[in-house]
């Protein structure tokens, strides 16, 4: 393997590895999310199901972007290697 192919092969592993730290922001945001949920049921018992909607679809919307990652990360991987 000469050294150019290396470097290729490690900015690669480097760059997928960055591209799965973006999967941390979701997790913080839908861990919010559902503790706010948590308290505005507290609140208002009779809204739950309207909170609940709401929480899922900002939930699934925050999920999109670590999804993205993940799929950016697994082309990096497999399609970037020669």
């Amino acid at each position: 393997m000469e050294m150019a192919e290396a470097v290729y092969k490690a900015g690669i592993a480097v760059g997928a590895g960055a591209a799965m730290i973006a999967g941390i922001g979701p997790g913080i945001g839908e861990g919010y999310a559902a503790g706010k949920a948590v308290e505005a049921v507290a609140r208002q018992p009779e809204a739950k199901s309207d909170i609940m909607m709401l929480m899922f679809v900002g939930q699934a919307v925050a999920e999109t972007t670590g999804i993205y990652a993940l799929v950016i990360a697994l082309l990096l991987m497999f399609v970037g290697i020669k």
